[in-house]
C-alpha cells in the first residue's frame, strides 16, 4: 500500500487501455502500486517488461482507483461498460487531451458511488522521457471530496493546476492547438534541417518533434472534440490568408 494515499486505499490501480499514454501511467505507477491493465488487444511484451499484471475488463474495474486511458472518442463506450462494475467509493480518473467531453460523460454515465476526477497530463512519452518532475497535469475535480489525486501528482514531482474543463478547454484550444496544428501541417509539408539550419528553426523542429508520432486520436480530440478550437483554427487561417494578400 502507497503512504501517499489514505490509509483506506488497499487494493491495486486499474487502467483501462495499455496504448502510449496508458504504458506512460503504468511506468510510473508500478512503484507506487500493483497495476492491472486491460486493453482489447494489450501489448503482453511491453506488460512484462513494465512488470504489469494483464487482467480482464471485470478484474480491472474492480480496483479502488480506474484511470481511463483511451481514446475520447471511446470514452462513452467505456464508460458505460464501466457503470455497473465499478464499487462504491472508486476514483475515477480520465487522462484524456480534452476536458469538457469527457467529464459530461462520467458525471452522466459512472454511478453517483464512484468519485470522478478529469485530468490531463500536459506531456507525452518523449516529453517525460526524463521523468515527470516539473511537468504539469490538470485537474478538474467533478464528484467527490477527495482531492488525493492532486497530491500523489505533487508527491511525483508534477506541477499541479487545479481547474475547470470548461477553462481547461478554452486555454489548452490556444496553447495545445495551435502547436498540433503548425505541427501537423509541416509534418505533412515534409520540411527538413538543411546546412544552413538557424536555432529558431531548430526550436520549431524540435517542437513538432515532441508530437509529431502523436496517435491520429490525439489531434482528432484537440482539434475537433475541444469547443474552442474551431475558433483558434478560423482565426489561425484568417491571418495565413491575410498574409498572402497584405492589400
Amino acid at each position: 500500500m502507497s503512504k501517499s494515499l489514505p490509509k483506506s486505499f488497499n487494493g491495486p490501480v486499474g487502467i483501462i487501455g495499455f496504448g502510449a499514454f496508458g504504458q506512460l501511467v503504468a511506468q510510473h505507477l508500478r512503484a507506487h502500486f500493483q497495476v492491472l491493465v486491460s486493453d482489447i488487444a494489450p501489448d503482453l511484451a511491453m506488460a512484462k517488461t513494465l512488470d504489469v499484471a494483464v487482467a480482464p475488463f471485470e478484474t480491472v474495474a474492480k480496483c479502488p482507483v480506474v484511470i481511463i486511458a483511451v481514446p475520447v472518442s471511446a470514452m462513452r463506450a467505456v464508460a458505460t461498460a464501466l457503470a455497473p462494475l465499478l464499487k462504491v467509493g472508486t476514483l475515477v480518473l480520465d487522462v484524456g487531451s480534452v476536458k469538457v467531453e469527457p467529464a459530461a460523460i462520467m458525471a452522466q454515465l459512472l454511478p453517483p458511488t464512484v468519485d470522478i476526477v478529469a485530468t490531463h497530463p500536459l506531456f507525452g512519452p518523449k516529453s517525460a522521457g526524463n521523468g515527470l518532475h516539473g511537468l504539469q497535469i490538470a485537474i478538474c475535480p467533478i464528484r467527490g471530496p477527495r482531492f488525493r489525486a492532486a497530491a500523489f501528482c505533487r508527491k511525483a514531482g508534477l506541477e499541479v493546476i487545479m481547474t475547470t474543463p470548461e477553462d481547461h478547454d478554452r486555454e489548452i484550444a490556444q496553447v495545445q492547438g495551435l502547436t498540433h496544428l503548425v505541427a501537423n501541417l509541416l509534418v505533412k509539408m515534409d520540411i527538413r534541417e538543411t546546412r544552413m539550419t538557424t536555432r529558431s528553426f531548430q526550436a520549431l523542429m524540435s517542437a513538432v518533434d515532441m508530437v509529431r508520432h502523436d496517435a491520429p486520436d490525439v489531434l482528432q480530440a484537440i482539434l475537433r472534440v475541444n469547443p474552442h478550437a474551431g475558433d483558434i483554427i478560423k482565426r489561425f487561417k484568417s491571418l495565413t490568408s491575410a498574409l498572402e494578400d497584405p492589400a
